[in-house]
């Protein structure tokens, strides 16, 4: 009898929840409710069981949704969670500052258009930051010298009112001013020395433990301020042979360090609630048996990311690809077969790839207008993805392309 008046008190605490789909009113199975480091999925008919009294927060992240945070002291038996489609514009370092022609013209696109999301450089290839963090090691640097945004509070506040989903782009291990303060992190010539790039940029060794905690601490502050969704771009070794590393660099080992760092960083997000997306190169989707000398493989970052970025741009593959002589000319065979090779191991709702937003400079030169932007979007559609997000270096999206955006182009700066 004593056992079982033990029990009965952490019986009382197990409550239960059901998740289902704000629109069409199904439950949603193998959704993802987090309490602080804990996570539960739910079962197949979207119920959670919890303890009430583990935190008095919750959040939910389900693959093709908005996340969800849930107040645990509320009386709600069920969480209907908003189904959307992310529809993204890519804001540069400068041109993420709410004073710049760029940003005022993505936001009136998203006004607009079926844009519903902006991807913000948080931490430029430079390892600039664009806001002041909390984070002392960027500070020892003065990271955010250049900052572009002064007030991140009232700014995110200004997006979220506007419904607006917000991605917090992250520049990894290619990072200038953290392999100049720290060249202990640096990538290295066989000589020794800090290796740098044909743009004179340094990079941090994927395999140094500090060199990861630094970034994931980046990540973590962006998830403090309210971004919904972390993008990690540069998240690979570079693809240049001859270097140094701490380890040594061959296939196994970069495998692991790219896995270890996605899992440690996904972890460490985890009481936020927010989602964890990565970039990676076009290739890796056809790539099954390599991994591209760079750490990428399709299925090893599936395993902790929530959504795949692949950078599908035409221009960006090789002549021969799929039997194309020009693949610039072809956007919608190039992207379509490119993600349905991907979803020979991931699932397409936590596919989203980048489209190419600028002008083809491997081939014919050609201007990517409507036209070639409508045939990326379609192909993204045609294969079941949970969206795209606009490439354009300079974030100048000026040549229409987007549904209600067809009669009257918005011009950049008008």
């Amino acid at each position: 009898m004593r056992f079982l008046i033990i029990l009965f008190p952490l019986f009382l605490m197990a409550q239960e929840v059901v998740l289902v789909d704000k629109h069409t009113r199904e439950p949603l199975p193998n959704a993802q409710f987090i309490q602080n480091y804990t996570l539960t999925r739910s079962d197949a008919n979207g119920t959670v069981s919890f303890d009430a009294n583990r935190s008095k927060a919750a959040h939910v992240k389900a693959y093709g949704y908005r996340p969800y945070h849930w107040d645990i002291n509320s009386s709600a038996v069920e969480l209907e969670i908003e189904p959307l489609k992310v529809k993204g514009l890519y804001l540069s370092f400068w041109a993420a500052s709410p004073k710049t022609k760029s940003f005022k013209n993505a936001m009136r696109l998203i006004e607009r258009t079926e844009a519903n999301a902006l991807v913000i450089d948080v931490k430029s290839e430079q390892g600039q930051m664009s806001y002041k963090t909390s984070v002392k090691a960027a500070s020892a640097m003065d990271a955010h010298y250049y900052r572009t945004i002064k007030d991140i509070d009232s700014y995110m506040k200004k997006l979220k009112e506007k419904h607006i989903y917000t991605i917090a782009r992250i520049v990894c291990f290619k990072d200038e001013l953290s392999a100049k303060h720290h060249p202990e992190r640096a990538v290295k010539r066989p000589d020794g020395t800090v290796w740098r790039n044909a743009a004179k940029m340094a990079w941090v060794d994927p395999f140094n433990k500090e060199a990861q905690d630094y970034i994931i601490s980046i990540a973590v502050d962006a998830a403090q301020k309210g971004f919904d969704e972390i993008n990690f771009d540069y998240v690979r070794f570079p693809a240049k042979a001859d270097l140094v590393f701490s380890q040594v660099n061959i296939q196994e080992n970069r495998l692991k360090a790219i896995d270890h760092f996605i899992e440690k960083a996904a972890y460490r997000l985890r009481p936020y609630g927010t989602f964890l997306s990565v970039d990676t190169y076009g290739y890796v989707a056809w790539n099954t048996d390599t991994d591209t000398n760079i750490g990428h493989q399709t299925g090893v970052l599936a395993t902790h990311a929530d959504y795949l970025a692949p950078m599908l741009y035409p221009s960006g593959f090789n002549r021969g690809i799929l039997g194309i002589e020009d693949p610039s000319l072809e956007p919608y065979r190039v992207i379509k077969a490119s993600l349905l090779k991907m979803e020979e191991t991931v699932e397409p709702v936590r596919l989203r790839p980048w489209l190419q937003y600028f002008k083809d400079y491997a081939f014919s030169r050609k201007h990517y207008n409507a036209f070639e932007i409508k045939e990326q979007i379609r192909a993204s559609d045609d294969t079941n993805c949970s969206g795209w997000l606009l490439w354009n270096p300079s974030s100048r999206y000026n040549r229409g392309g987007l549904i209600n955006n067809e009669t009257d182009l918005i011009r950049f700066g008008k």
